[in-house]
Protein backbone atom coordinates (compact mmCIF):
# COMPACT_ATOMS: atom_id res chain seq x y z
CA UNK A 1 0.00 0.00 0.00
CA UNK A 2 1.62 3.77 -0.76
CA UNK A 3 1.96 5.51 1.53
CA UNK A 4 -0.20 9.50 1.70
CA UNK A 5 2.99 10.71 1.72
CA UNK A 6 7.06 10.70 0.57
CA UNK A 7 9.92 11.69 3.02
CA UNK A 8 9.69 15.80 1.58
CA UNK A 9 6.62 15.33 3.75
CA UNK A 10 6.78 18.57 6.06
CA UNK A 11 4.55 19.08 9.26
CA UNK A 12 4.45 23.28 7.75
CA UNK A 13 3.65 21.79 4.38
CA UNK A 14 0.50 19.22 5.74
CA UNK A 15 -0.34 22.24 7.31
CA UNK A 16 -0.24 25.00 4.80
CA UNK A 17 -2.33 22.61 2.47
CA UNK A 18 -5.05 21.69 5.38
CA UNK A 19 -7.49 24.48 4.49
CA UNK A 20 -7.11 23.56 0.70
CA UNK A 21 -7.70 19.61 2.00
CA UNK A 22 -10.52 20.86 3.98
CA UNK A 23 -12.22 22.82 1.08
CA UNK A 24 -11.53 20.11 -1.41
CA UNK A 25 -13.49 17.47 1.23
CA UNK A 26 -16.37 19.81 1.72
CA UNK A 27 -16.70 20.05 -2.31
CA UNK A 28 -16.44 16.08 -1.86
CA UNK A 29 -18.76 15.62 0.44
CA UNK A 30 -21.43 18.19 -0.99
CA UNK A 31 -21.44 16.03 -4.66
CA UNK A 32 -20.47 12.65 -3.29
CA UNK A 33 -23.12 9.89 -3.22
CA UNK A 34 -25.60 10.23 -0.20
CA UNK A 35 -25.17 7.34 2.26
CA UNK A 36 -28.08 6.51 4.15
CA UNK A 37 -29.36 3.68 5.69
CA UNK A 38 -31.77 0.99 4.85
CA UNK A 39 -35.78 2.17 3.99
CA UNK A 40 -36.85 0.60 7.18
CA UNK A 41 -34.54 3.09 9.15
CA UNK A 42 -32.70 0.79 11.17
CA UNK A 43 -28.50 1.46 10.99
CA UNK A 44 -27.48 -2.45 11.41
CA UNK A 45 -23.79 -2.56 13.47
CA UNK A 46 -20.94 -4.78 13.71
CA UNK A 47 -18.42 -4.92 16.05
CA UNK A 48 -15.22 -5.84 15.07
CA UNK A 49 -13.44 -6.45 18.58
CA UNK A 50 -15.24 -7.94 21.76
CA UNK A 51 -12.74 -6.99 24.55
CA UNK A 52 -14.14 -4.56 27.32
CA UNK A 53 -13.80 -1.55 25.32
CA UNK A 54 -15.81 -3.23 22.40
CA UNK A 55 -17.98 -4.46 24.44
CA UNK A 56 -18.93 -0.70 26.25
CA UNK A 57 -19.01 0.95 23.02
CA UNK A 58 -21.61 -1.21 21.33
CA UNK A 59 -23.65 -0.57 24.29
CA UNK A 60 -23.23 3.27 23.46
CA UNK A 61 -24.20 2.83 19.79
CA UNK A 62 -27.32 0.29 21.29
CA UNK A 63 -28.28 3.18 23.33
CA UNK A 64 -28.47 6.26 20.92
CA UNK A 65 -32.02 7.54 20.98
CA UNK A 66 -32.34 8.80 17.99
CA UNK A 67 -33.64 5.93 15.86
CA UNK A 68 -33.56 2.13 15.56
CA UNK A 69 -30.02 0.28 15.97
CA UNK A 70 -29.22 -3.49 15.86
CA UNK A 71 -26.21 -4.96 16.19
CA UNK A 72 -26.30 -7.35 13.81
CA UNK A 73 -22.03 -9.07 13.57
CA UNK A 74 -19.52 -9.83 15.77
CA UNK A 75 -15.79 -11.04 14.99
CA UNK A 76 -12.54 -11.20 17.26
CA UNK A 77 -9.72 -13.66 17.43
CA UNK A 78 -10.51 -15.13 20.76
CA UNK A 79 -13.60 -16.89 20.58
CA UNK A 80 -14.02 -16.77 24.48
CA UNK A 81 -14.08 -13.20 24.24
CA UNK A 82 -16.56 -12.43 21.56
CA UNK A 83 -18.92 -15.24 23.39
CA UNK A 84 -18.74 -13.23 26.89
CA UNK A 85 -19.24 -9.65 25.27
CA UNK A 86 -22.17 -10.96 23.43
CA UNK A 87 -23.62 -12.41 26.51
CA UNK A 88 -23.83 -9.09 27.90
CA UNK A 89 -24.84 -7.16 24.97
CA UNK A 90 -27.74 -9.57 24.82
CA UNK A 91 -28.73 -9.30 28.39
CA UNK A 92 -28.68 -5.38 28.58
CA UNK A 93 -30.15 -4.86 25.00
CA UNK A 94 -32.46 -7.54 24.40
CA UNK A 95 -34.02 -7.74 20.98
CA UNK A 96 -31.47 -5.15 19.47
CA UNK A 97 -29.01 -7.91 19.47
CA UNK A 98 -29.29 -10.25 16.77
CA UNK A 99 -26.40 -12.27 16.40
CA UNK A 100 -27.07 -15.72 16.12
CA UNK A 101 -23.97 -18.17 15.69
CA UNK A 102 -24.03 -17.78 12.20
CA UNK A 103 -22.78 -14.42 12.26
CA UNK A 104 -20.40 -14.68 15.24
CA UNK A 105 -16.92 -14.93 13.32
CA UNK A 106 -13.24 -15.86 14.71
CA UNK A 107 -10.09 -15.46 13.02
CA UNK A 108 -7.74 -13.23 11.46
CA UNK A 109 -10.52 -12.44 8.18
CA UNK A 110 -13.40 -12.21 11.29
CA UNK A 111 -13.26 -8.17 9.92
CA UNK A 112 -14.17 -8.79 6.85
CA UNK A 113 -17.13 -11.67 7.56
CA UNK A 114 -18.93 -9.34 9.88
CA UNK A 115 -18.50 -6.15 8.24
CA UNK A 116 -20.25 -8.55 5.31
CA UNK A 117 -23.00 -8.54 6.82
CA UNK A 118 -23.37 -4.70 7.07
CA UNK A 119 -25.21 -2.22 4.13
CA UNK A 120 -23.77 0.80 3.05
CA UNK A 121 -24.69 3.51 5.33
CA UNK A 122 -24.15 0.84 8.38
CA UNK A 123 -21.42 1.39 11.03
CA UNK A 124 -18.75 -0.71 11.51
CA UNK A 125 -17.31 -0.85 15.49
CA UNK A 126 -13.12 -1.20 15.77
CA UNK A 127 -11.64 -1.65 18.79
CA UNK A 128 -9.21 -4.25 18.29
CA UNK A 129 -5.48 -3.71 19.19
CA UNK A 130 -4.67 -0.55 17.48
CA UNK A 131 -1.96 -1.84 15.01
CA UNK A 132 -4.79 -3.69 12.95
CA UNK A 133 -7.08 -0.18 12.71
CA UNK A 134 -5.45 0.40 9.09
CA UNK A 135 -6.61 -2.79 8.24
CA UNK A 136 -10.10 -3.05 9.16
CA UNK A 137 -10.22 0.61 8.08
CA UNK A 138 -9.55 -0.01 4.56
CA UNK A 139 -11.84 -2.14 4.17
CA UNK A 140 -14.73 -0.09 5.36
CA UNK A 141 -13.90 2.27 3.40
CA UNK A 142 -14.08 0.18 0.11
CA UNK A 143 -18.00 -0.98 1.40
CA UNK A 144 -18.50 2.33 2.18
CA UNK A 145 -19.64 1.43 6.00
CA UNK A 146 -19.78 4.39 8.15
CA UNK A 147 -17.35 3.62 11.26
CA UNK A 148 -16.01 4.26 14.88
CA UNK A 149 -12.82 3.25 16.03
CA UNK A 150 -11.00 3.45 18.97
CA UNK A 151 -7.83 5.37 20.16
CA UNK A 152 -4.95 4.92 19.01
CA UNK A 153 -5.56 4.73 15.87
CA UNK A 154 -1.52 4.60 14.66
CA UNK A 155 1.21 3.60 16.81
CA UNK A 156 4.03 4.62 13.95
CA UNK A 157 5.04 6.80 10.96
CA UNK A 158 3.72 4.56 8.24
CA UNK A 159 0.75 3.56 9.67
CA UNK A 160 -0.07 7.33 10.26
CA UNK A 161 0.58 8.10 7.02
CA UNK A 162 -1.57 5.58 5.23
CA UNK A 163 -4.63 6.66 8.13
CA UNK A 164 -4.01 10.30 6.09
CA UNK A 165 -4.91 8.72 3.21
CA UNK A 166 -7.70 6.74 4.05
CA UNK A 167 -9.13 9.90 5.89
CA UNK A 168 -9.19 11.43 2.82
CA UNK A 169 -11.06 8.84 1.22
CA UNK A 170 -13.10 8.42 3.78
CA UNK A 171 -14.61 12.23 3.20
CA UNK A 172 -14.88 11.93 -0.88
CA UNK A 173 -17.07 8.89 0.05
CA UNK A 174 -19.93 11.08 2.42
CA UNK A 175 -18.79 8.41 5.10
CA UNK A 176 -19.03 9.87 8.90
CA UNK A 177 -15.99 8.48 11.30
CA UNK A 178 -15.86 9.21 15.40
CA UNK A 179 -12.78 8.25 16.68
CA UNK A 180 -12.93 7.30 20.57
CA UNK A 181 -11.10 10.66 21.59
CA UNK A 182 -13.89 11.04 23.67
CA UNK A 183 -12.94 14.31 25.43
CA UNK A 184 -13.63 16.02 22.73
CA UNK A 185 -17.06 14.72 23.37
CA UNK A 186 -17.23 15.91 27.15
CA UNK A 187 -19.42 18.91 27.24
CA UNK A 188 -17.33 20.90 30.33
CA UNK A 189 -14.13 20.84 27.84
CA UNK A 190 -16.41 22.02 25.15
CA UNK A 191 -17.37 25.16 27.34
CA UNK A 192 -13.58 25.39 28.55
CA UNK A 193 -12.38 25.28 24.92
CA UNK A 194 -14.21 28.05 23.53
CA UNK A 195 -13.65 30.32 27.12
CA UNK A 196 -9.74 29.55 26.02
CA UNK A 197 -10.14 30.24 22.42
CA UNK A 198 -12.05 33.82 23.47
CA UNK A 199 -8.95 34.89 25.74
CA UNK A 200 -10.28 34.10 28.96
CA UNK A 201 -6.70 32.78 30.52
CA UNK A 202 -4.86 34.90 28.16
CA UNK A 203 -1.99 33.25 25.41
CA UNK A 204 -1.74 29.67 26.61
CA UNK A 205 2.05 29.54 27.52
CA UNK A 206 2.46 25.90 29.90
CA UNK A 207 0.56 22.99 30.07
CA UNK A 208 0.84 20.20 32.45
CA UNK A 209 -0.69 16.68 32.21
CA UNK A 210 -0.15 13.79 34.57
CA UNK A 211 -1.02 10.06 34.44
CA UNK A 212 0.31 8.54 37.57
CA UNK A 213 -0.84 5.86 39.53
CA UNK A 214 -0.51 1.75 39.92
CA UNK A 215 -0.18 -0.21 36.95
CA UNK A 216 -2.93 -1.26 35.61
CA UNK A 217 -4.60 -3.64 32.21
CA UNK A 218 -1.81 -5.72 30.91
CA UNK A 219 0.82 -3.20 31.51
CA UNK A 220 3.16 -5.92 32.80
CA UNK A 221 3.54 -9.52 31.67
CA UNK A 222 4.82 -12.77 32.56
CA UNK A 223 6.56 -14.87 30.05
CA UNK A 224 4.48 -16.45 27.44
CA UNK A 225 2.83 -19.61 29.37
CA UNK A 226 2.37 -22.90 27.29
CA UNK A 227 -1.27 -23.44 25.10
CA UNK A 228 -1.15 -20.04 23.47
CA UNK A 229 0.92 -18.59 20.46
CA UNK A 230 3.07 -15.72 20.45
CA UNK A 231 1.06 -13.77 18.44
CA UNK A 232 -2.28 -14.39 20.24
CA UNK A 233 -0.09 -13.94 23.33
CA UNK A 234 0.92 -10.52 22.28
CA UNK A 235 -2.76 -9.78 21.12
CA UNK A 236 -4.12 -10.62 24.05
CA UNK A 237 -2.20 -8.24 26.08
CA UNK A 238 -1.97 -5.39 23.41
CA UNK A 239 -0.68 -3.11 26.58
CA UNK A 240 2.59 -4.76 26.96
CA UNK A 241 3.77 -4.60 23.23
CA UNK A 242 4.81 -1.19 21.77
CA UNK A 243 3.93 -2.60 18.15
CA UNK A 244 0.36 -3.83 18.87
CA UNK A 245 -0.65 -0.44 21.01
CA UNK A 246 2.17 1.94 21.12
CA UNK A 247 2.36 0.24 24.78
CA UNK A 248 0.81 1.70 27.74
CA UNK A 249 2.27 5.33 27.34
CA UNK A 250 -0.21 5.31 23.71
CA UNK A 251 -2.76 4.11 25.50
CA UNK A 252 -2.94 5.70 28.53
CA UNK A 253 -1.99 8.87 28.29
CA UNK A 254 -3.36 9.35 24.37
CA UNK A 255 -6.77 11.60 25.97
CA UNK A 256 -4.55 13.74 27.63
CA UNK A 257 -2.42 14.53 25.10
CA UNK A 258 -5.59 14.98 23.28
CA UNK A 259 -7.40 17.59 25.11
CA UNK A 260 -4.54 19.59 26.04
CA UNK A 261 -4.04 20.12 22.18
CA UNK A 262 -7.47 20.66 21.61
CA UNK A 263 -7.10 23.39 24.17
CA UNK A 264 -3.73 24.61 23.43
CA UNK A 265 -5.46 24.16 19.29
CA UNK A 266 -2.29 23.16 17.96
CA UNK A 267 0.20 20.57 17.74
CA UNK A 268 3.85 19.95 19.05
CA UNK A 269 6.64 19.73 16.43
CA UNK A 270 9.22 18.74 18.78
CA UNK A 271 9.69 16.34 21.74
CA UNK A 272 12.46 15.46 24.02
CA UNK A 273 11.48 12.53 27.16
CA UNK A 274 13.02 10.32 29.57
CA UNK A 275 11.43 7.08 31.21
CA UNK A 276 12.83 3.85 33.36
CA UNK A 277 12.23 0.43 33.68
CA UNK A 278 12.53 0.39 37.65
CA UNK A 279 10.57 -2.74 38.97
CA UNK A 280 10.84 -5.90 36.80
CA UNK A 281 9.67 -8.59 39.01
CA UNK A 282 6.94 -10.07 39.80
CA UNK A 283 6.55 -11.03 43.75
CA UNK A 284 7.59 -14.34 42.77
CA UNK A 285 10.88 -13.18 41.50
CA UNK A 286 9.47 -13.72 37.66
CA UNK A 287 10.97 -11.00 35.04
CA UNK A 288 8.53 -9.19 33.34
CA UNK A 289 8.49 -9.47 29.96
CA UNK A 290 7.05 -6.40 28.67
CA UNK A 291 8.13 -3.72 26.69
CA UNK A 292 7.20 -0.71 29.11
CA UNK A 293 8.94 1.92 30.97
CA UNK A 294 7.46 2.37 33.95
CA UNK A 295 8.12 6.12 34.66
CA UNK A 296 7.70 8.33 31.42
CA UNK A 297 8.29 12.42 31.15
CA UNK A 298 8.26 14.25 28.04
CA UNK A 299 8.44 17.95 27.57
CA UNK A 300 6.48 18.89 24.29
CA UNK A 301 7.79 21.93 22.18
CA UNK A 302 5.02 23.76 20.25
CA UNK A 303 5.71 26.45 17.23
CA UNK A 304 5.34 29.53 19.18
CA UNK A 305 7.62 28.25 21.84
CA UNK A 306 5.60 27.59 24.57
CA UNK A 307 5.71 23.90 26.57
CA UNK A 308 3.76 21.20 27.42
CA UNK A 309 4.85 18.77 30.33
CA UNK A 310 3.10 14.98 30.34
CA UNK A 311 4.41 12.85 32.95
CA UNK A 312 3.24 9.26 33.48
CA UNK A 313 3.95 6.57 35.97
CA UNK A 314 2.73 2.85 37.01
CA UNK A 315 4.51 2.27 40.50
CA UNK A 316 2.48 1.54 43.30
CA UNK A 317 2.93 3.12 46.39
CA UNK A 318 3.76 6.30 45.07
CA UNK A 319 1.60 9.40 45.00
CA UNK A 320 -1.37 9.34 42.46
CA UNK A 321 -2.13 12.29 39.96
CA UNK A 322 -4.55 12.39 37.43
CA UNK A 323 -5.27 15.83 36.12
CA UNK A 324 -4.08 18.12 33.76
CA UNK A 325 -3.49 22.04 33.16
CA UNK A 326 -3.36 25.30 31.00
CA UNK A 327 -1.43 28.12 32.36
CA UNK A 328 -2.33 31.49 29.92
CA UNK A 329 -1.03 34.75 30.09
CA UNK A 330 -3.86 35.97 32.09
CA UNK A 331 -4.44 32.88 34.44
CA UNK A 332 -5.42 29.34 33.92
CA UNK A 333 -7.48 26.87 33.66
CA UNK A 334 -7.96 22.95 35.68
CA UNK A 335 -8.58 20.96 32.11
CA UNK A 336 -9.49 17.60 34.00
CA UNK A 337 -9.69 17.50 37.48
CA UNK A 338 -10.02 13.84 38.03
CA UNK A 339 -8.83 11.12 34.72
CA UNK A 340 -9.06 11.69 31.13
CA UNK A 341 -11.72 14.23 31.10
CA UNK A 342 -13.25 15.06 34.86
CA UNK A 343 -15.82 17.36 35.48
CA UNK A 344 -15.86 20.03 36.09
CA UNK A 345 -13.22 22.21 34.25
CA UNK A 346 -13.16 25.51 35.85
CA UNK A 347 -10.68 29.06 35.31
CA UNK A 348 -8.63 31.70 37.54
CA UNK A 349 -7.37 34.52 37.43
CA UNK A 350 -3.41 34.22 38.04
CA UNK A 351 -1.52 30.97 38.47
CA UNK A 352 -3.17 30.24 41.56
CA UNK A 353 -6.20 27.73 42.08
CA UNK A 354 -7.61 28.86 45.25
CA UNK A 355 -11.11 29.30 45.38
CA UNK A 356 -11.28 33.26 45.55
CA UNK A 357 -9.43 33.55 42.33
CA UNK A 358 -12.35 31.03 40.46
CA UNK A 359 -13.55 33.13 37.46
CA UNK A 360 -15.47 29.80 36.02
CA UNK A 361 -16.71 26.58 36.43
CA UNK A 362 -18.23 23.97 34.01
CA UNK A 363 -21.85 23.29 34.34
CA UNK A 364 -23.46 20.00 32.48
CA UNK A 365 -26.62 18.88 32.10
CA UNK A 366 -27.12 14.86 33.71
CA UNK A 367 -28.06 13.56 30.24
CA UNK A 368 -25.04 14.87 28.61
CA UNK A 369 -22.33 14.30 31.09
CA UNK A 370 -21.13 11.13 29.95
CA UNK A 371 -18.47 11.95 27.12
CA UNK A 372 -18.62 8.04 25.90
CA UNK A 373 -22.42 8.50 24.94
CA UNK A 374 -21.96 11.86 23.60
CA UNK A 375 -19.87 10.69 21.18
CA UNK A 376 -22.03 8.10 20.21
CA UNK A 377 -24.78 10.72 19.67
CA UNK A 378 -23.05 13.22 17.99
CA UNK A 379 -21.76 10.82 15.41
CA UNK A 380 -25.46 9.20 15.13
CA UNK A 381 -26.69 12.66 14.74
CA UNK A 382 -24.16 13.12 11.71
CA UNK A 383 -25.17 10.10 10.05
CA UNK A 384 -29.11 10.45 9.96
CA UNK A 385 -29.31 13.91 9.43
CA UNK A 386 -26.21 13.70 6.98
CA UNK A 387 -23.59 16.19 8.43
CA UNK A 388 -20.25 16.00 7.37
CA UNK A 389 -18.42 14.43 10.34
CA UNK A 390 -14.65 12.58 10.04
CA UNK A 391 -12.63 12.59 13.19
CA UNK A 392 -10.17 10.44 11.00
CA UNK A 393 -7.33 13.04 10.48
CA UNK A 394 -7.74 14.34 14.59
CA UNK A 395 -7.35 11.01 15.95
CA UNK A 396 -4.20 9.75 13.32
CA UNK A 397 -2.78 13.56 14.44
CA UNK A 398 -3.15 12.83 18.18
CA UNK A 399 -1.98 9.15 17.49
CA UNK A 400 1.26 10.32 15.81
CA UNK A 401 1.83 13.43 19.03
CA UNK A 402 1.67 10.71 21.61
CA UNK A 403 4.02 8.58 19.56
CA UNK A 404 6.59 11.08 19.10
CA UNK A 405 6.83 11.52 22.81
CA UNK A 406 6.68 7.53 23.35
CA UNK A 407 9.71 7.35 20.59
CA UNK A 408 11.58 10.36 22.15
CA UNK A 409 11.81 8.78 25.76
CA UNK A 410 12.56 5.02 24.19
CA UNK A 411 15.63 6.84 22.13
CA UNK A 412 16.74 9.21 24.15
CA UNK A 413 16.68 11.88 21.31
CA UNK A 414 14.74 14.99 20.73
CA UNK A 415 12.13 13.90 18.10
CA UNK A 416 10.67 16.23 15.48
CA UNK A 417 6.78 15.62 14.58
CA UNK A 418 8.30 15.45 10.53
CA UNK A 419 10.49 12.68 11.60
CA UNK A 420 8.10 10.36 13.65
CA UNK A 421 5.53 10.63 10.38
CA UNK A 422 8.26 9.90 8.10
CA UNK A 423 10.09 7.46 9.62
CA UNK A 424 10.27 4.11 7.92
CA UNK A 425 9.99 1.48 10.75
CA UNK A 426 6.45 -0.01 10.79
CA UNK A 427 6.90 -2.22 13.54
CA UNK A 428 3.86 -4.90 12.21
CA UNK A 429 4.06 -4.69 8.62
CA UNK A 430 1.65 -7.01 6.69
CA UNK A 431 -0.79 -7.38 9.05
CA UNK A 432 -3.80 -7.47 6.79
CA UNK A 433 -2.31 -10.88 6.01
CA UNK A 434 -2.43 -12.52 9.49
CA UNK A 435 -3.66 -16.28 9.55
CA UNK A 436 -3.49 -17.80 13.40
CA UNK A 437 -0.39 -19.71 12.06
CA UNK A 438 1.77 -16.38 11.31
CA UNK A 439 4.71 -15.71 13.16
CA UNK A 440 4.01 -12.68 15.91
CA UNK A 441 5.55 -9.31 15.02
CA UNK A 442 7.92 -9.23 18.31
CA UNK A 443 9.71 -12.46 18.65
CA UNK A 444 11.19 -13.65 22.16
CA UNK A 445 14.73 -14.75 23.00
CA UNK A 446 15.71 -18.05 24.63
CA UNK A 447 14.33 -16.79 28.15
CA UNK A 448 10.82 -15.67 27.10
CA UNK A 449 12.09 -11.87 26.87
CA UNK A 450 11.12 -9.47 23.90
CA UNK A 451 13.27 -6.69 23.18
CA UNK A 452 13.07 -3.14 25.02
CA UNK A 453 13.83 0.31 24.15
CA UNK A 454 17.53 1.11 24.97
CA UNK A 455 18.28 4.89 24.87
CA UNK A 456 21.07 6.16 23.50
CA UNK A 457 22.19 3.06 22.52
CA UNK A 458 18.84 2.53 19.70
CA UNK A 459 18.55 5.95 18.40
CA UNK A 460 16.74 5.37 14.99
CA UNK A 461 14.00 3.44 16.50
CA UNK A 462 12.11 2.45 19.49
CA UNK A 463 13.79 -1.32 20.06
Amino acid sequence: MNDITNKSTSRREFLKNTGRIAAASALATSIGPRVYAAENNTIKVALVGCGGRGTGAASNALSVKNGPMKLVAMGDVFENRLNSSYKSLKKNHGNQVDVPTGRRFIGFDAYKHAMDCLSPGDVAIFTTPPAFRWVHFTYAVKKRLNVFMEKPVTVDGPTSRRMFRLAKEATAKNLKVGVGLMSRHSRALEQLYKRIQDGEIGDIVLQRGYRMHGPAAFFRSLPKPPGISDLLYQIQRFHSFIWASGGNFSDFNIHIIDHLCWMKNAWPVKAQALGGRHYRKSPEGITYVDQNFDTYSVEYTYADGSKFFLDGRCINGCENIYSSYAHGSKGMAIVSKSGDCGMPSSTYKGQNTERSNMLWQSKVKREEQNPYQNEWNDLMDAIRNDKPYNETETGVQTSLVTSLGRMAAHTGQEITYDEILNCDHEMAPGLDKLTMDSPAPLQADADGRYPVPQPGIIKKREY
